[in-house]
């Protein structure tokens, strides 16, 4: 799972309020969900705590009906203004309220699932310095929705999002779905404030790798399926499609292949809180049989390579991109999905 630090931790409670990479952080262990009690008992009193820290202004900005179809699907891997997104922007907020939104993000999602979220958005800082295009980069253009009043039973959303990077959390009762979440990073290595090295995504090529190397013989040539990266299939736009399994199923792995591949799948999995995070890898991995990796590209380590997970409830995507200010490398530029074509939006949408 991915971990920072404890130096960059210390700059978590300012993300958003000030630039660079020390905003990469691990939340207060006090405020994560390993506390006692429901897990949505306490989603939804940080999302009632930070409606009230607002001015009626920013409530009628950020709250969306709930039947607000437009609104759930609004979101994109693009910077603006090349995508106009609604609600709140977090340029617009002062330290108080950006900290109450945080609140609600650690409720929901574990200390490892924030703590990328975090690092993630943390690496748009770093490309926005020097920054000539006219976009917007930084962690300052991060947008927040809320759709539906928060309820402990009744099926409601917040929506978390700016370039490369958004989370759609979707809670109904005891249910979570953190389905579709767009998991990029730009770029991919960078140095915090403190000297760390930073990969928000790094673990997840690492993992990614070492199951494609694990593979010989007929297994890797039903895995990999091409000599070059692609682009993301299901991306922004592309709600309630369905992709054909392709690649190598985990019922043709060895045991120690499975193990590898089940890892790399809870990379994604794990992000929701620990109580949704046990339900949901109890069903992948049952899945685990009928779940495809596909791999497109070389399998050297650190090369620009595309791979794609997909089975009954999971869809997943990890794909190089050569635009955009990759250092000339488009393994360090990566766009990325992470679906259930049963369950996106908690099955609200499609």
């Amino acid at each position: 799972m991915f971990r920072v630090g404890s130096a960059v931790a210390a700059g978590l409670l300012v993300l958003g309020l000030t630039s660079g990479a020390a905003a990469t952080t691990r939340p207060d262990a006090r405020t994560t969900s390993s506390s006692s009690g429901s897990a949505t008992a306490r989603i939804v009193a940080a999302a009632n705590a930070f409606l009230r820290v607002l001015d009626d202004a920013e409530r009628d900005a950020v709250l969306f009906e709930r039947g607000d179809t437009a609104q759930r699907q609004r979101w994109s891997n693009l910077p603006s203004p090349l995508f106009q997104r609604a609600g709140l922007m977090v340029r617009d907020l002062d330290e108080q309220k950006v900290l109450a939104f945080l609140a609600v993000m650690r409720a929901t999602l574990s200390t490892e699932g924030y703590s990328r979220v975090m690092a993630a958005r943390a690496a748009d800082d770093v490309l926005a310095a020097g920054n000539t295009t006219g976009l917007d980069f930084g962690s300052q253009f991060f947008w927040i929705a809320i759709i539906g009043e928060p309820s402990a039973t009744k099926p409601w959303q917040w929506q978390f999002g700016g370039h490369h990077l958004t989370v759609n959390a979707t809670i109904e009762g005891d249910k979570l779905s953190l389905t579709p979440t767009v998991l990029g990073v730009q770029p991919g290595t960078y140095t915090a404030s403190d000297g760390t090295t930073v990969r928000p995504l790094g673990d997840i090529t690492d993992k990614a790798f070492a199951l494609v190397n694990l593979l010989h013989g007929s297994a890797r040539g039903r895995a990999v399926l091409g000599d070059t990266y692609i682009d993301v299939v299901l991306g922004p736009g592309q709600d309630c499609r369905t992709l054909s399994p392709e690649g190598l199923p985990g019922s043709a792995m060895t045991a120690a292949q499975r193990a590898t591949f089940l890892t790399l799948i809870d990379e994604y999995s794990g992000l929701a809180h620990n109580q949704a995070a046990a339900a949901r890898r109890k069903q992948l991995k049952k899945d685990l049989a009928d779940t495809y990796f596909a791999w497109y590209g070389p399998t050297t380590p650190g090369s620009a390579a595309y791979f794609r997970i997909t089975g009954p409830h999971v869809v997943i995507e990890y794909a190089p991109n050569s635009l955009g200010g990759g250092n000339g490398n488009p393994a360090n530029h990566t766009h990325g999905m992470y679906r259930d074509p049963t369950n996106d939006y908690g099955g609200t949408v499609c």
